[in-house]
């Protein structure tokens, strides 16, 4: 097989099969399929002004010694303008729409832009080693699903329970984000917990998920 068709496959599968793996998730009162895939589509597209914000923002690091500059890249660069871009892309996007009616779908949107972005990164990646791609597919996509979930399920209760609880979502989303990426970033036996960090974080958002379904049905919205 042709290595840059296969360094693509490994780019692309681990997006969707968690895209097919969460959109399943969601079976009491499922999303639109052409609303799930331009949501998709949209987390895809954000990646490019998400980059030319990061390239703006790392004239910066001028100047700041080396541990500040790794705190800079994971929470600023990384955590808040990626997770700022999904936070932006979603709630002034995806909340007026008619569809958006379950605090669940906080979640299953988020994810789905969430996954879309992340698909895109890893296309950026796919001209380097096949490793590399492994490492991400199992790491930094489903790091950007639980980060952005969690946010979504801030979102969508915002939004359905009319508490204005934005800001916390986007809190948790950056902060998970960030420290993923600045364990990576140390380049030292500390990059491990990123390993423990993507495991609670997954269980987090199912613990979400969980009880945004609960609230869905109690309050009448499934």
């Amino acid at each position: 097989m042709n290595f840059l068709i296969f360094n693509l496959i490994l780019a692309v599968l681990p997006a969707l099969l968690l895209l097919i793996y969460f959109y399943g998730k969601d079976s009491r009162k499922r999303e639109p399929v052409g609303l799930i895939i331009q949501t998709f589509l949209l987390g895809f597209a954000i990646v490019i002004p998400a980059a030319l914000a990061e390239i703006a923002l790392s004239g910066f690091e001028h100047g700041m010694n080396h541990h500040v500059v790794l705190l800079f890249r994971a929470f600023i660069i990384a955590g808040l303008v990626e997770e700022g871009a999904k936070y932006m892309a979603v709630r002034y996007f995806l909340l007026p729409n008619r569809n958006f009616d379950e605090i669940t779908d906080g979640i299953v949107y988020t994810i789905t832009l969430s996954l879309g972005f992340a698909l895109f990164e890893n296309i950026l990646y796919s001209g380097g080693s096949a490793s590399v791609l492994l490492i991400r597919g199992v790491t930094a996509v489903p790091l950007h699903a639980a980060a952005s979930g969690i946010m979504g399920y801030y979102l969508g209760y915002s939004k359905m329970c009319s508490k204005p609880l934005f800001g916390r979502g986007l809190f948790w989303a950056v902060f998970v984000h960030g420290l993923y990426d600045y364990l990576l970033f140390t380049g030292t036996f500390f990059a491990w917990l990123v390993l423990p960090l993507l495991a609670g974080a997954l269980v987090t958002v199912h613990r979400l998920y969980k009880k945004a379904q609960e609230d869905d049905q109690l309050r009448g919205y499934s």
